[in-house]
């Protein structure tokens, strides 16, 4: 996440924003962890309060989360209990070193010209086999919300051209109506897809 509106949203309201949903993610996650080896290594990209890594990490993953809001991390660090690295998407550059990448309502903040380029640096954190799995909401194409928020707000197409663009080969993609913070209806784009073995 790079625009500077955006930023300035989560830092000014990082604490309402914390509290806002405090429950794990879901079905999506459950069947992403289910892809996952057990204890397996996790990136959680925008982990915003914390909620799904704590989830993951009472399973018994080994959970490296992450936010590029400082003010956001350290909200995640209270419910957490342990340090969230502050990461922006574009400084993502390990190497086959996660079995798990876990990216819910986070990368539909990145930039849309710079999604290929995100999307290719996952792939190759990822070790062989490895799975990803992201959300994003979908739409006609960039804007922001009433909240002054950016969205790249992708197709179903786009989303499969570009990460089609960056390598990968093997993935679903599922959309299902439901919300977010701003209470409002959402078609959300739901991602899941493998690094080959």
């Amino acid at each position: 996440m790079a625009d500077d509106p955006t930023l300035r949203f989560y830092a000014d309201n990082a604490a309402v924003y914390a509290e806002h949903v405090t429950t794990p993610t879901g079905k999506h996650l459950d069947a992403f962890l289910a892809l996952v080896p057990t204890g397996g290594k996790i990136l959680e990209l925008g982990c915003g309060n914390g909620r799904d890594a704590a989830h993951m990490l009472s399973l018994g993953f080994d959970v490296d989360p992450t936010d590029g809001t400082p003010e956001l991390a350290a909200e995640a660090e209270k419910r957490l209990g342990r340090p969230v690295r502050i990461l922006r998407f574009k400084q993502l550059d390990a190497i086959a070193a996660y079995d798990g990448i876990w990216a819910c309502a986070s990368l539909l903040h990145a930039p849309a010209s710079d999604l290929v380029g995100i999307l290719g640096r996952i792939h190759r954190a990822l070790r062989p086999g490895g799975v990803f799995t992201a959300s994003f909401k979908a739409g006609t194409g960039e804007g922001r919300d009433e909240l002054g928020r950016y969205y790249n707000y992708p197709t179903s197409e786009r989303l499969r051209a570009d990460f089609a663009a960056a390598g990968w080969t093997d993935l679903t993609l599922e959309a299902n109506m439901g919300s977010g913070y701003d209470a409002k209806p959402t078609e959300w784009l739901w991602i899941t897809a493998r690094r080959a073995a």
